[in-house]
């Protein structure tokens, strides 16, 4: 029986174990993961999932007795990690070089510039004296963000000298020492989703993406709506910036901004989507990132030689009630008349990621997912990591029809907040 060791993640990630025939050892930190876990792994052992030196040591002599065939992981802060308990167990993995490259935003930029595969002007800065250079240079709209930063957060869009190094001044006060500055891009987000083994990239679905106000993710769409003309070149693009990177194995998300131009990077990562879009991939393309995940490296699961075609549409949108404490939440009936499957969180129950959502919901025409009751707080979406208010999954003949279902039952939903 095939034997994988899993760092960090969520449920989703293992949750055809069993079906596959895998076993399944899960590193992660004590009272941070489902104990659903439980029933689909051979074990779990805890360590700190950022420090790859701890992952060996409790790896290591599991190895001995019985060896890993591969090292895998889905969270953005595992992918380095990952890479390095990898090559110390000496297990094929997407090079530990090229994962460090892709957790740095600036040597991606640099990296592809020299390879004549990203013209997006930017600049690795290291203070409020660089960032303005910069910002003077493009005489236009700036973005600063963090090197290595996920979740959107500390992200600013300045205007001009001043309000870059007023930009700085923020990021430093975070604890930032570095960020990247890039011209600001005009226009609709777009992802490409992939799947890379042995150095063979299949990209598997496009999707678009909604962002609030602070340039957070809040809804999904697939197919994409916005690509035009452009689907081919962002799937041929994908391939190319995968392997001037280096990456060979696993699954990969990238992003871009649809331009006047034509579709320009906005960034990569060498893992899995977040916010549910595998599963509006699954919905929208038909193929599973989860069932991939575990069984193309192993040879357990067909790994197409080609990018499947649509099948239908699929989207998500997230709830963002005003913030303050919940005092009520109406309208839970009339989903149901709409057809909607509804998986709440019990009051007090620890709600890892999106509970239900690759589970229970996965088979339902429409999903909510509500994970709030009432007295729980309601935060303002300023970052990825501020999505926990709950969400709606539809599928739909096509794209326009699963956003219509998404948006009516975000509708339905009516909440109370003092």
């Amino acid at each position: 029986m095939p034997r994988v060791a899993v760092i960090g993640g969520r449920l989703h990630a293992v949750k055809y174990a069993r079906e596959l025939d895998v076993d399944v050892v899960l590193v992660h930190e004590e009272g941070r993961y489902e104990p659903e876990f439980a029933a689909l792994c051979e074990r779990i052992v805890h360590a700190p999932t950022t420090d790859s030196a701890a992952i060996v040591e409790v790896l290591a002599p599991l190895h001995r007795a019985r060896p890993f065939d591969r090292v895998l992981c889905t969270t953005d802060l595992g992918t380095v990690p990952a890479a390095e308990v990898a090559e110390a167990l000496g297990v094929p993995h997407t090079p530990v070089r090229a994962a460090r490259t892709v957790k740095n935003k600036a040597a991606v930029r640099r990296l592809l510039a020299e390879q004549g595969i990203d013209p997006v002007r930017a600049r690795l800065v290291r203070g409020g004296r660089d960032a303005a250079e910069f910002a003077s240079l493009l005489a236009g709209r700036v973005v600063l963000k963090p090197v290595d930063g996920s979740g959107s957060a500390d992200v600013h869009i300045v205007d001009g000298a001043a309000e870059a190094e007023l930009a700085w001044k923020a990021m430093a006060a975070a604890g930032y020492r570095e960020a990247v500055a890039e011209e600001y891009l005009t226009g609709p987000l777009a992802t490409v989703e992939a799947f890379s083994v042995d150095g063979r990239h299949l990209t598997l679905g496009l999707t678009d993406e909604t962002i609030n106000d602070h340039l957070v993710e809040v809804g999904i769409t697939a197919p994409p709506r916005v690509v035009g003309p452009h689907e081919a070149a962002m799937r041929e693009l994908t391939v190319r910036l995968l392997d001037a990177i280096g990456v060979t194995d696993g699954p990969s998300h990238t992003e871009y901004v649809i331009t006047e131009a034509g579709p320009r990077l906005m960034e990569t990562h060498n893992r899995m989507a977040g916010l549910g879009i595998p599963e509006v991939v699954r919905r929208a393309y038909g193929i599973d990132v989860n069932r991939l995940f575990l069984g193309a490296p192993l040879g357990l699961t067909e790994f197409p030689a080609r990018p499947p075609t649509v099948r239908g549409g699929a989207a998500l949108r997230v709830f963002a009630p005003p913030p303050g404490v919940v005092t009520a939440i109406e309208g839970l009936d009339e989903l149901a008349r709409l057809g909607a499957a509804v998986r709440r969180v019990p009051p007090g129950t620890p709600a890892f990621g999106f509970p239900g959502l690759f589970e229970e919901l996965a088979e339902a025409e429409i999903g909510v997912l509500l994970p709030l009751d009432v007295g729980d707080p309601v935060v303002e979406i300023r970052t990825g990591w501020d999505i926990r208010m709950g969400l709606v999954v539809a599928s739909g003949a096509d794209a326009a029809q699963a956003v219509r279902r998404c948006e009516q039952a975000l509708d339905t939903v009516r909440w109370h907040v003092s």
